[in-house]
């Protein structure tokens, strides 16, 4: 075995090695693609010493211009990582404590607590969205149908490209309210990274991509990525594409606030260098930006809604282990383009994953490129036992109805705006959403997941294209709380009496009402 650049050369063992995992991505390609109708795909892998990439499709349905393993997608909240990472490096160096008030670095905007007796907001709540900022600030940002699909634009600010777009000083000039209290719950928020994002400015005196840049791209050798829109970005940017009733439409792109928490444009070879990189403890063989000790304090669980699932957030990534062995990833969405980071340390193996138009894409990539990681990786999903006995004894202390937290994104209280109800039906324990939806109101049953603890459950949804997620009830008397894992997020839902629970849906919604409502009283608006 020789070296050039410090990677390896294959000898005909590691030929045949290399050769099976590009057959691996092919068939992975033809079976994502013989079932999921996509513009185009890219995947590119990392195995020990291998690489490897599988394109297929169009960067642009109109031009016909092929994807390759160098066009250029938008990440979205992939950047999260990349932003951790800056503020990492920014810990190594001693100029922030993760465990000190993030307001000690911030000047640009306040964070305000709704309650006098909170403590204050760290960057380590910040980093691990535990910080009681909520994901929708403004309810107006939900109602905007020419910024996107609903379920892939972020509920925030955004112009189209060459517009300007304020300074988040601007933004924020009234201040963010914490409407939980920070390190006790998780809630998903491009506020928290757009506000990490903001430290790294004021504490490097550097503009935020700059020091991306000159910090985590450039010495990574990934010279495609980047968090403003360059020339030589334009030239080789993928289309965005919503897979609508009449057809393909390629989606007019924007500009979104807050480029810390998803701003970030790069290749699928740039991202499998950057992938190289965190399976190497931060380095790869063009450089390094992370000592491995703050690349394994990265992977750590930094908070779990409930240990017995085996899942949680590290700082950036979000973590669930699988039959033995760590997985870290992280999705992105934006309008028309979806992306999947995985990475298995312990096992060297990493995936990216990129479509610019695909529907269903935020709820099958990520499926479809964990089933990919697993494989090369040589492992199997966790098995479950289907003969774990069932406790009747136990099921009156946990019916009843549930619902979010405040601090929970207001999509997913609109969403789950009446909650979910566990209870008995036809002699099974079942869950359902408490939704005018058929499917989803009808109920799943809640199998026993665990013989040495009744309270845990499994419940098949592969049926919305998720498969299996693992339930946790906490129990006092009766059950006070359901933890779970969905969508990769670790979720807490508590305890509520009924009329508790359809107030707050009913609230959910009367705000979604008010503002449509709102928008078509005004002059000029057309329903679509």
């Amino acid at each position: 075995m020789v070296a050039l650049n410090g990677r390896r050369l294959a000898n005909s063992e590691d030929i045949r090695t290399q050769e099976g995992m590009d057959e691996s991505l092919r068939v992975w390609g033809d079976q994502v693609l013989t079932s999921r109708a996509a513009v185009g795909l890219a995947v590119g892998a990392v195995r020990g010493a291998e690489v490897g990439f599988h394109v297929a499709g169009w960067s642009d349905i109109a031009s016909k211009a092929p994807i390759t393993e160098h066009t250029i997608f938008r990440i979205g909240s992939i950047t999260k990582t990349m932003t951790a990472v800056a503020v990492l490096q920014l810990w190594e160096r001693g100029l922030v404590d993760l465990d000190s008030p993030a307001e000690d670095h911030l000047s640009a905007y306040r964070l305000v607590p709704s309650e006098p007796g909170w403590g204050p907001v760290t960057i380590g709540h910040l980093l691990t969205h535990t910080s009681g900022i909520p994901d929708v600030l403004r309810v107006g940002h939900l109602f905007h149908p020419s910024w996107g699909p609903f379920e892939g634009r972020p509920p925030v600010l955004s112009v189209p490209v060459g517009q300007h777009l304020p300074a988040l000083a601007e933004y924020y000039r009234d201040g963010i309210r914490i409407v939980g209290e920070p390190g006790s719950s998780f809630a998903y928020s491009n506020h928290g990274f757009a506000t990490l994002g903001q430290i790294v400015e004021e504490v490097s005196a550097q503009p935020l991509d700059g020091y991306l840049r000159e910090h985590v791209f450039e010495p990574l050798g990934m010279m495609d990525t980047t968090l403003t829109r360059r020339a030589q970005v334009e030239a080789r940017l993928a289309r965005g594409h919503h897979l609508g009733s009449r057809g393909v439409e390629v989606i007019a792109d924007r500009e979104w606030i807050g480029a810390g928490g998803g701003g970030v444009y790069s290749s699928s070879s740039d991202l499998v260098r950057y992938v190289e990189a965190l399976l190497g403890g931060g380095s790869n063989r063009h450089g390094s930006v992370l000592a491995p000790a703050t690349v394994a304090m990265m992977f750590d669980y930094s908070y779990q809604a409930d240990p017995r699932l085996n899942s949680g957030i590290g700082l950036g990534f979000f973590r669930h282990d699988i039959a033995g062995h760590r997985v870290l990833s992280h999705d992105g969405i934006l309008p028309g383009f979806n992306s999947s980071l995985l990475i298995a340390p312990d096992d060297d193996v990493g995936v990216v994953a990129f479509t610019n138009g695909s529907r269903g894409a935020m709820a099958w990539l990520p499926v479809e490129s964990e089933r990919l990681l697993r494989q090369l990786a040589g492992f199997d999903a966790a098995v479950t036992d289907a003969r774990v006995p069932q406790h009747p004894e136990i099921w009156h202390q946990l019916c009843g109805r549930y619902r979010l937290p405040r601090v929970a994104d207001l999509r997913g209280r609109v969403g789950m705006g009446g909650g979910v109800e566990v209870f008995v039906g036809h002699g099974r324990l079942m869950i359902r959403l408490l939704t005018p939806i058929p499917r989803l109101y009808r109920g799943f049953p809640l199998m026993a997941d665990d013989p040495d603890d009744p309270y845990m459950f499994r419940v098949d949804l592969s049926t919305l294209g998720i498969g299996a997620v693992c339930l946790a009830f906490s129990v006092d008397e009766r059950a006070t709380e359901i933890h779970t894992d969905l969508g990769g997020q670790p979720i807490s839902l508590h305890r509520t009496d009924r009329s508790d629970i359809l107030d707050g849906g009913a609230r959910a919604a009367e705000q979604m009402i008010s503002r449509l409502r709102n928008m078509r009283r005004r002059p000029g608006h057309s329903r679509r």
